[in-house]
């Protein structure tokens, strides 16, 4: 039986390169019905695929599950852009049936408003100095490269996954100072739009708190992560986990589901959705 709810939100899953969960993250989406789902920036991986990307049949079968939600469940999809997925700037906006491509949304749930973007817009590295951004991408997907070594290692000592790049933003100075610019940035933002509320990617890092009287959430990413924001009928919204128990060294069937641990009160609560075999 799916879970039902109101909305879910996730970002940054970078289809096109081999970090991106869109496997796990179709899983996951399997076991919802939403109202709305809505796909906040750097969805596909662009900057990637015109390098040395590619599109494999998992990222295809992600987007027909997303048909499936529209055509079966009358879900209403958003998909805002980001900027590994700036490609879409020449469609912009864009809305056919149940599907909408629009650069940044406001969204309004019991009476509260929240300005939707994917965050880039307030980096100035990526917005000012692409080419900086770029080589800083390169880095990033060194150090997944790095990451999946290590975990595959870890994997056959039968140790839990280890986010090495997710080590690394807590420990760095810089790092910890630039999300915080950042985090407080889009608090101001949403004040300026005449929001209660922010929710933003960019930089996965999952949060659900309280800036300046600001309700800030992000929702994550589908590299390392494995986390969305789900929101219930009553408005209260939830940071969802995402994985797998007892994993294997090769994948497992395509059947196999996800039963999710029910979620109810604070807002604030984060909730671990844990993978079994079907």
């Amino acid at each position: 039986m799916k879970n039902e709810c109101k909305t879910i939100i996730v970002s940054d899953v970078h289809l096109g390169t081999k970090g991106s969960k869109a496997k796990e993250l179709v899983r996951f989406l399997k076991q919802y019905r939403c109202e709305n789902l809505i796909l906040n920036g750097d969805i596909i991986d662009g900057w990637q695929l015109k390098k040395s990307g590619k599109w494999k049949r998992k990222h295809t079968r992600f987007f027909t599950k997303i048909l499936k939600m529209i055509e079966e469940d009358g879900t209403k999809v958003t998909y805002l852009r980001g900027n590994h997925d700036d490609f879409l700037d020449q469609i912009l906006p864009f809305a056919v049936g149940n599907l909408k491509i629009a650069r940044d949304l406001v969204y309004t749930s019991h009476g509260k408003k929240y300005y939707i973007t994917h965050g880039d817009v307030f980096d100035s590295i990526t917005t000012q100095f692409k080419w900086i951004a770029k080589l800083g991408d390169i880095g990033y997907t060194f150090l997944l490269w790095l990451n999946r070594q290590y975990n595959y290692r870890r994997l056959k000592k039968g140790l839990p996954y280890f986010s090495l790049s997710q080590k690394v933003k807590g420990k760095v100075k810089q790092a910890v100072k630039y999300i915080d610019d950042f985090e407080t940035q889009l608090a101001s933002m949403a004040l300026y739009k005449g929001c209660e509320g922010i929710i933003c990617g960019h930089i996965h890092q999952p949060a659900i708190k309280h800036i300046n009287g600001i309700h800030y959430l992000n929702s994550g990413d589908w590299v390392e992560s494995m986390t969305a924001l789900v929101e219930d009928k009553k408005g209260e919204w939830s940071l969802v986990y995402y994985s797998e128990s007892n994993q294997k060294e090769k994948d497992e069937s395509d059947e196999k589901t996800i039963p999710l641990h029910a979620y109810t009160g604070s807002g604030t609560k984060e909730v671990a959705a844990t993978a079994s075999q079907a």
